[in-house]
């Protein structure tokens, strides 16, 4: 019986290739059985004892890329939010942009006075009676974890915030809740304090169908970085100029047309956001 290839994670831990994985991910980017298969099929045939799982990625979305770029697209989702860097600033924009999408007034990057000192705080969410202060952890490496240290500064913070806003009967608020927001992961530490104390953690895949990832993915939000027909250029400069969402390009067409893009390209660039977006822009 032929020896499973052992392929290397990028925690450095071997494990055995595992096709179904490969082929599981490729249709959640909405490729299809036959394309799928046809992509797995060429990667087996370079694969060798020790090949990183990054170098997988990274020649099955080439594949996926010159077949289907709105799939390509959805592939790399995790890639293009770890892209929105180097600061986490535009980070902060995309979660107040997916609290917005779901009714809230926000307010991103912003100093409140607490009870005891004042706090920078980067996503401040309000609707009804509710308002949340959230804290968002960007890091620009997939391996890097947030540990339990993280959420009890937060919670020391919030509970600061929440005393001030108590006291102010004017605003209208009788809920509070504290709010992390990661694109990489926490601890099992860092989760097990934030159940207790009350905090509301997000990570890419935590918690199951409310994860940044799911969010993601049923609100239509696709950052900018998504698009693969953006040159890397392209997308920073967009990111500095505040425009964060693949939405906000299409619904702009004179951010296009002002920085040069000829008519073919404008014209690739909203079919490919249709097509990622499912018609939701």
């Amino acid at each position: 019986m032929k020896e499973p290839i052992k392929v290397q994670k990028f925690s450095g831990d071997l494990v055995d290739f595992d096709e179904s994985k490969l082929i599981r991910s490729l249709k959640n980017a909405r490729a299809d059985d036959e394309l799928a298969n046809t992509i797995v099929r060429q990667i087996e045939k370079d694969l060798f004892d020790g090949m990183t799982t990054k170098a997988i990625y990274d020649k099955a979305f080439r594949l996926l890329k010159k077949k289907r770029r709105p799939s390509a697209a959805r592939y790399k989702l995790k890639r293009a939010i770890m892209e929105l860097g180097p600061s986490g600033f535009p980070f902060e924009h995309y979660i107040g942009h997916i609290f917005k999408h779901d009714g809230y007034s926000t307010d991103v990057g912003i100093v409140m006075e607490g009870n005891c000192i004042s706090h920078e705080v980067d996503v401040l969410a309000c609707k009804e009676e509710k308002c949340y202060i959230i804290e968002c952890k960007y890091h620009n490496s997939q391996g890097k974890r947030n540990d339990v240290k993280v959420p009890l500064y937060i919670h020391s913070r919030f509970n600061d915030l929440k005393s001030r806003m108590e006291q102010d009967k004017t605003n209208g608020f009788t809920k509070f809740q504290g709010w992390i927001f990661t694109n990489t992961r926490f601890t099992s530490d860092a989760i097990k304090y934030a159940k207790c104390s009350g905090l509301q953690l997000v990570s890419w895949d935590y918690p199951k169908n409310k994860s940044l990832k799911y969010r993601i993915n049923k609100s239509r939000l696709f950052p900018i970085t998504s698009l693969t027909s953006l040159t890397k250029r392209e997308k920073q400069y967009f990111l500095e100029q505040g425009i964060v969402l693949c939405k906000e390009i299409y619904e702009a067409p004179e951010l296009l047309r002002k920085n040069g893009f000829s008519k073919t390209r404008i014209r690739k660039i909203h079919e490919d956001i249709i097509d990622l977006c499912e018609n939701h822009v």
